[in-house]
């Protein structure tokens, strides 16, 4: 426990990777380019990143591949669904109605429609890391993307993580993986601002004001060093990692939405960290897309984050629309936004779920679990975009053209972060080099 003087005792546990709590919440709509034209006219520029970083979007419970990127309506009524297809801003490809936003948008998108590779298990593991569960557990105990990139390429300032995972506390506790560190320990693990055990990384009874005040604040950290700069040298690693960020702001500062104008705010909407629908599952909480933005820009190389209850066994044309709509505003302000601000060659952007859902239409209007097939949508990271990659069969079943593996979609990630997935080894605790994927070939439509 390490305790920091200053008016008063302060702790500060350096056994858990939680942060603060950030709220923030809207709706709205407006050009997002025209919003920040508007800024920039009135002096408000954005900076190059300096560094490769991505976005990792998970929409827990599994996805329905046919009712978003991969309507069948050449088949029967029990396997096509409500909803139609609409056309794209690229010729012949066509989505979901309900993503119209992402429809005038394809050009700065890719869909892959051919993924496999995912086991029947309603658990983040193989979207954060390529690695299911496993015989030696969670992500078959390898590290997740954020903590490869922690490891091997380390924070941009050290006082910001070079990974920050946003996703909330969920009863199904598989939900809630922001990305396992693995083997490589707990020093290369998520920061999470919220969560269970937030408390345990910040001054206790400490607001966002006082922890903007970095005068006062600084003070208790003087304090502290000039009492004993033995004891910051002996710290251990992850201990170290946390003060340093609590002796700057700029993290703070990055979670702080309402240094954005409205205008912004409205344009990526607004919601809360609950479970959509009351469910056990990801939050509408489009606030999340803006955060990874800002977090991205302070130097964080990997921010993961959870959106939606996918898993539509039942009511799955009653509930998608509203969630399909919600998706699509977040997710065409983010890559909008990058693209504004000249950072679709820096971030890259992926979006999906574990698994799939069935061809056939259940009894109660539902879809259920289907790991033969799946799909993704990426954006930026300088890839190829405006492209469908891969088909499945006619009945939307298994991959038939261009089948690709979870890991494949790694291996292209890493690429566009700078690592080599072909030659790039992080030791296990025997020292033992190993790869960080089984496979390691990118994709080479996207690249």
């Amino acid at each position: 426990m390490l305790s920091i003087l200053g008016q008063q005792q302060r702790q500060c546990d350096g056994s858990r990777r939680q942060f603060l709590k950030i709220g923030g919440l809207a709706l709205g709509g407006l050009s997002l380019p025209q919003i920040l034209q508007a800024e920039a006219q009135a002096g408000v520029t954005a900076k190059p990143l300096g560094h490769k970083a991505v976005i990792m979007i998970y929409l827990s419970g599994g996805p329905s591949h046919q009712d978003m990127y991969d309507l069948k309506m050449e088949a029967p009524a029990e396997i096509r669904g409500d909803f139609k297809p609409i056309d794209t801003n690229i010729p012949g490809i066509q989505i979901c109605e309900h993503l119209p936003r992402l429809a005038t948008m394809m050009d700065k998108f890719a869909i892959i429609r051919s993924l496999h590779g995912c086991p029947d298990q309603h658990a983040s593991d193989l979207c954060m890391s390529g690695w299911p569960i496993g015989g030696e557990g969670r992500q078959s105990g390898h590290p997740s993307l954020g903590s490869v990139l922690s490891k091997v390429q380390g924070p941009v300032d050290k006082a910001v993580p070079p990974f920050v995972g946003l996703s909330i506390k969920s009863k199904h506790d598989p939900y809630s993986n922001p990305g396992f560190s693995g083997f490589l320990g707990k020093s290369h693990e998520a920061l999470q601002p919220t969560g269970e055990g937030m408390d345990n990384m910040r001054l206790q009874g400490i607001s966002l004001d006082r922890l903007r005040d970095r005068k006062a604040l600084l003070s208790g950290f003087d304090t502290f060093r000039n009492s004993t700069d033995a004891a910051y040298d002996g710290m251990d690693a992850f201990s170290q990692r946390a003060f340093d960020v609590l002796t700057s702001s700029r993290l703070v500062e990055a979670m702080d939405l309402d240094k954005e104008t409205p205008a912004v705010r409205d344009r990526y909407g607004r919601g809360d960290n609950s479970p959509a629908f009351g469910e056990d599952a990801g939050p509408h909480w489009l606030d999340q897309f803006l955060m990874a933005r800002r977090l991205v820009e302070a130097g964080v190389r990997c921010v993961t984050l959870s959106f939606g209850s996918w898993d539509r066994h039942h009511s799955n044309f009653a509930r998608l629309p509203l969630q399909l709509a919600k998706f699509d505003q977040g997710i065409t302000a983010l890559v909008e936004d990058l693209h504004a601000r000249g950072l679709q060659n820096d971030v890259s952007v992926i979006a999906w779920g574990e698994f799939g859902r069935t061809p056939r239409i259940n009894k109660d209007a539902g879809r259920d679990h289907w790991p033969q097939a799946s799909c993704a949508l990426l954006a930026g990271g300088g890839m190829r975009m405006g492209q469908v990659i891969g088909s499945t069969n006619r009945l939307g079943e298994v991959p038939q053209d261009r089948p690709l593996h979870y890991q494949n979609v790694f291996a292209t990630l890493y690429r566009q972060l700078g690592i080599d997935p072909m030659t790039t080894t992080v030791s296990d605790p025997a020292g033992r080099p190993q790869y960080t994927l089984d496979i390691r070939e990118p994709i080479a439509e996207l690249i």
